[in-house]
């Protein structure tokens, strides 16, 4: 496994494929923004050398498969990304409640970028 930046990871398939995640529906600080690597460090904590599952199969025009990923223990990397403070939900791309929801409390908690006063989202970097 590869983690090239917060949310998008290299990943070696069951038949040694390689293939580029993309991690749906959130959107990490880019590298050279506030909390970027902090995001990566936080991504590859959780899951470098370890098993995941994809959920979801759909490709952004750059080929990448868009997914959430989940580790064998049950978490869900998307969600504990927005859920720490080191995602926003992209909401351009994503109706979730349930990730609406995490970063409310992750703002309100002023955890990760939240506790910038204004933190600027990737998508206007």
């Amino acid at each position: 496994m590869k983690i090239k930046d917060g949310d998008t990871l290299g990943l070696l398939t069951g038949d040694n494929q390689q293939i580029t995640v993309r991690l749906a529906e959130i959107d990490c600080p880019e590298k050279s923004q506030a909390f970027g690597q902090a995001a990566k460090k936080f991504t590859s904590d959780l899951c470098f050398g370890k098993e995941v599952r994809l959920i979801g199969n759909g490709h952004d025009r750059y080929g990448r498969t868009v997914a959430q990923v989940v580790l064998i223990d049950g978490t869900n990397v998307n969600y504990a990304l927005v859920k720490n403070g080191y995602a926003w939900q992209y909401k351009a791309y994503s109706k979730n409640t349930e990730l609406a929801a995490l970063e409310q409390q992750a703002r309100e908690d002023k955890l990760g970028l939240w506790q910038d006063a204004n933190p600027t989202p990737p998508w206007d970097f």
